[in-house]
């Protein structure tokens, strides 16, 4: 699932007033200021939802929704939201290949150091588990993002682990 950075939705929806809407549930159809299908809300909870544009599928919260004559809105077009999170794709993937280089040390999802990178090879990443260049694990590059900690894959220790069990007895 590919969400969009919260600020960007803030962005997106910063004219939307913050109302009660009971027309904010999952299945509802949501509209754009053209009165346009934008998409579709499939999870409302704990006040946020996910709206499926049939693209992406975006998180935002349940107050950010206007109220219009066919239920829940929203200040932009379907294209132009898919646009906004294209480019905000495109920027983080270009910031991830750009970290993953010969050397960068990665950790895991649940903050642990997992290693240097010892080797990329087109779209697959080799990581040199504790630094031990023994115990090497490789992980495509998508499993890998970038965050305020550094390079990151999106795994946990424990689903590292526990991968390099299964495939070490096969």
């Amino acid at each position: 699932m590919k969400f969009v950075k919260p600020a960007v939705a803030a962005l997106v929806l910063a004219a939307t007033p913050a109302l009660a809407n009971d027309s904010v549930v999952t299945g509802a159809t949501v509209t754009g200021p053209e009165g346009n299908m934008v998409g579709t809300i499939v999870e409302v909870e704990n006040g946020q939802t996910v709206l499926d544009t049939g693209k992406h599928q975006i998180p935002l919260g349940a107050d950010m929704y206007g109220v219009g004559e066919a239920g829940p809105t929203i200040t932009v077009t379907k294209v132009q939201l898919d646009t906004m999170v294209d480019a905000q794709l495109a920027e983080a993937a270009a910031t991830r290949d750009a970290a993953l280089v010969t050397g960068a040390a990665v950790m895991t999802a649940d903050h642990q150091s997992l290693g240097p990178i010892v080797d990329v090879v087109d779209d697959n990443i080799v990581i040199a588990r504790g630094g031990d260049d023994t115990n090497r694990v490789t992980l495509p590059r998508e499993y890998f993002t970038t965050s305020d900690h550094g390079l990151m894959a999106r795994l946990t220790m424990a689903q590292i682990v526990e991968a390099s069990a299964e495939v070490g007895s096969e």
